[in-house]
């Protein structure tokens, strides 16, 4: 093999241990699997690679071209490469794009595949595409509806809104991208309204069959809150309530059924093994995806599968921050690939209603990752940014400080350190609703500037502020995040609680309801569930939190804590971009200069070729 000037090598020895530096065991065991099945080392080397990649979230190794020698992989010569194509396990893609063979692994032009990458991308992509020509005649959403939908709001921060409700009907497919208080949950709701009509004229008045879904329970769960919230706003609105017409496609609106991704398709609980699919597809008119970017290739595959060819398919999300933790970048690449055609059939809201004007300009600088513009809207931020070079434990210990007596005082004042009796969930909730004010957000979970060694510093700060509970684990004021889905209790993965102390001294976790409708949502104790600390599934502490935890949160204030090692791969533009985004009204900024320039320029994309096969 040829040398390697990079320092990585490709190693096989007596016992056919076939490694690479950084490697993992299943990458090597691909590797020798490989090797056991007649493949030669040059194909073992590269698909010990492929899986490798495809762990960092990429659908294909790239072999020739620009992105060849990702992630530390060596440069394959031409003699190399063309013998790679004529390996028996290893499928061409012909002219016509059939494969030449059935073999595990796929080269396709300059990219070499794990099989089931390739044919999820094969499949996506003509999913997308079907669904792209697909067009059906619908009634056009006319300026008196859009007026009656928006309240007769025809301002510029609601164009783009409008456009999207405009442009929905009669697709089978559209997507609708934007940042964090970007309007994008209102939107839906009134896409949702004219769909729902829309499907009401063709069908002799019958309601549709809708269904809200999202990779996480907790990011569906909000969707569907925000959604009920939204139908509350356009029935009482003071001035412009909903004509009465439309209230019974907001009623179909609302009673969508809503969960899970996997819930919808019917997990079996083991890997792509779901109840509805191609052979068995869902009842479904429209189907709403939210948080798009955080679905993986094999899941969004899975979902266009099992869906008729007459639904709707709207996926919901930001393009921009962090990708899923699987394969791929699908609502990236399906935006990118719908805007080199256009832009038919694609909105991006960029209007934000929430967030601090001031932190605008950073949010769009870290987006786009240009280092000077960054530098400069945090100087002209005021208070509402703050960049704070941190490039040790020490660093860190003296920003720590001054977070932690704010919140203290922000608990303290909520009454999180005091008795609060059990049959007080308003007391409870307004100690949640404190807790949300502000956040650290940190790029990694382990190590002096991981998430868990953060919280641990903060727990034991906040400790102090009850003395009799100084050698406990379980303290007034301790907050948790739940790590895993538990259906039986009624947490998700996502959901936050605070412990609290009632009048005899026992304690309780106290969690926001998750159910996506209360019956009353005015009264504090529809919307609470509380637990003795012994009966919580997985949980972790939730002061300070990863920034993929924190996708679809928003915060009042956050402090985003990058990693200190400038090579290390975590460090990214969608990363940072992710984080500082999160606030609504403040940022803090705390890493070294040299760590956020390398964040600035690193670009986290997937490589693959699914913006290609849509077309």
């Amino acid at each position: 093999m040829s040398d390697n000037p990079s320092g990585f090598q490709f190693r096989r020895n007596a016992a056919d241990h076939l490694a690479a530096p950084g490697w993992r065991p299943l990458d090597r065991t691909v590797a020798r699997w490989v090797i056991c099945h007649g493949g030669s080392p040059l194909l073992a080397e590269v698909a010990g690679w492929a899986s490798f990649t495809n762990g960092q979230g990429d659908s294909a190794l790239p072999l020739c071209g620009e992105d060849a020698g990702r992630h530390g992989m060596r440069l394959f010569n031409a003699d190399e490469l063309s013998a790679l194509s004529a390996e028996p396990m290893l499928a061409n893609v012909q002219a016509n794009g059939v494969l030449d063979r059935n073999a595990p692994f796929v080269r396709d032009r300059d990219y070499f595949y794990l099989r089931r990458n390739y044919r999820n991308e094969v499949a996506i992509g003509e999913h997308i595409r079907a669904r792209r020509q697909r067009r059906q005649a619908a009634a056009s959403v006319g300026v008196d509806d859009l007026d009656v939908l928006f309240q007769g709001d025809r301002s510029a921060a609601s164009r783009a809104q409008r456009e999207a409700v405009q442009q929905v009907t009669g697709r089978g497919l559209f997507v609708l991208g934007g940042g964090p208080g970007t309007g994008k949950t209102s939107t839906v709701l009134r896409m949702l309204l004219v769909l729902a009509h829309a499907h009401a004229g063709q069908h002799g008045g019958a309601a549709p069959v809708i269904h809200l879904c999202a990779p996480t329970g907790k990011a569906a769960q909000r969707l569907a809150q925000a959604l009920h919230a939204g139908a509350d706003a356009l029935r009482t609105h003071p001035l412009h309530p909903l004509p009465a017409v439309w209230l019974p496609h907001l009623d179909s609106a609302l009673a969508a059924h809503t969960g899970t991704v996997h819930r919808l398709l019917g997990s079996r609980g083991g890997g792509d093994d779901f109840a509805w699919h191609a052979d068995n597809p869902l009842s479904a008119d429209i189907v709403v995806l939210d948080e798009a970017s955080m679905i993986d290739l094999a899941l969004l595959r899975a979902l266009l599968d099992a869906l008729p060819a007459h639904a709707v398919l709207v996926l919901v999300g930001d393009a921009d921050q962090l990708s899923s933790v699987g394969t791929g970048s699908v609502l990236l690449d399906i935006a990118s690939a719908i805007a080199r055609h256009g832009g038919d059939g694609l909105v991006r809201l960029q209007h934000s209603f929430r967030a601090q004007q001031a932190l605008l300009p950073i949010n769009e600088a870290a987006r786009v990752g240009d280092s000077a513009a960054l530098f400069r809207a945090l100087d002209q931020a005021g208070d509402a940014a703050r960049w704070q070079p941190v490039a040790s434990a020490v660093e860190l210990r003296q920003q720590l400080a001054p977070w932690v007596q704010t919140l203290r005082a922000t608990l303290s004042d909520a009454g999180a350190f005091a008795p609060v009796a059990s049959d007080d969930p308003a007391a409870a909730l307004q100690v949640l609703t404190a807790l949300r004010r502000q956040q650290v957000l940190c790029a990694l979970r382990e190590g002096d500037f991981g998430a868990n060694t953060v919280n641990d510093a903060i727990d034991e700060s906040l400790r102090k502020s009850v003395p009799e509970y100084a050698d406990a684990i379980w303290y007034p004021g301790r907050a948790v995040m739940i790590s895993h889905n538990d259906s039986a209790s009624g947490l998700f993965n996502g959901d936050v609680g605070i412990c609290l102390r009632d009048a005899n001294g026992a304690l309780q976790v106290w969690f926001e309801h998750a159910a996506a409708a209360p019956t009353e949502p005015s009264d504090p104790g529809a919307r609470l569930l509380r637990f003795s600390p012994g009966n919580l599934p997985a949980h972790r502490g939730a002061f300070a939190i990863t920034i993929h935890k924190s996708q679809g949160s928003e915060y009042e204030q956050v402090a985003v804590l990058l990693a200190a090692d400038t090579d290390n791969p975590i460090l990214s533009r969608q990363l940072l971009y992710t984080g500082i985004s999160r606030a609504k009204a403040r940022v803090q900024l705390w890493c070294s200069a040299p760590v956020l320039a390398a964040a600035l320029r690193r670009d986290a994309g997937r490589r693959g070729a699914l913006a290609r096969r849509i077309g």
